[in-house]
């Protein structure tokens, strides 16, 4: 048996539409969402004791990726950290493109939400596109999951923020916003949170260039101005 089927437990709801701009690794950005339990999952009984551990392990599949059932095994893959430019064993990576398209992420446990049949698991810290299949969730558990010593090869640091500017454009629309449409002050700062970890893929580096991120219910533009700053050039909501 080379091979496994495995069940969904959960869809993840989230703030992150499309692969663009969520953080590349996760309790990046201290952003809520929410897993809806499937039946049988669905059931209170299964998450008995989840409210004793403060962090969570949730295994999921990367769903999104563009003819990956058609895809020959390839070893290597070019990390975006490492600027794209240099290939490494695909088993020394956290990459989407690998023979088995299975994620796992630490969350931070918030809170059991049950209405009727409808039972939701929200977390905080998740890097988790909207949609995406959950296959298990697990405890974290802090004398084993946490290993003080240990070393992350290319990834021992984590990625700096930048300071994020609104153009007086952007500032308007964004006044306008919250105070005609009523969008939560709060979801601003969550994507003023994703802008800060710079989404563009590391070897990208035009200062002239302007890019689009969708982010819950809002669209934005930006550019990087800078090595330390992101400017946000228009805001709206999305139609």
């Amino acid at each position: 048996m080379n091979e496994l089927t495995l069940p969904v437990i959960g869809i993840m709801r989230s703030p992150y539409k499309e692969k663009f701009g969520i953080p590349r690794q996760p309790n990046l950005v201290n952003i809520e969402s929410y897993i809806e339990l499937l039946a049988p999952y669905n059931d209170e009984l299964a998450f008995e004791g989840i409210h004793d551990f403060s962090h969570l392990w949730l295994i999921w599949q990367f769903h999104d990726n563009k003819n990956q059932n058609n895809q020959k095994f390839k070893p290597q893959v070019r990390p975006p950290r490492l600027g794209g430019n240099k290939k490494v064993g695909v088993f020394a990576t956290r990459s989407m493109y690998r023979p088995a398209p299975i994620g796992m992420s630490v969350v931070q446990f918030k809170r059991l939400f049950k209405e009727g049949d409808s039972l939701r698991l929200y977390v905080s810290g998740s890097d988790l596109l909207d949609g995406t299949p959950v296959i298990d969730i697990k405890p974290y558990i802090q004398y084993s999951d946490a290993v003080i010593e240990a070393t992350s090869g290319y990834a021992q640091d984590k990625p700096i923020q930048k300071v994020v500017i609104w153009s007086k454009t952007a500032e308007i629309q964004r006044n306008e916003l919250l105070v005609q449409q009523h969008v939560a002050e709060s979801l601003i700062k969550e994507l003023e949170q994703v802008l800060s970890f710079d989404p563009r893929p590391s070897y990208q580096n035009d200062p002239e260039r302007i890019y689009g991120l969708s982010f819950g219910l809002l669209n934005v533009k930006f550019k990087v101005d800078t090595e330390v700053e992101i400017v946000a050039l228009e805001l709206c909501a999305n139609e």
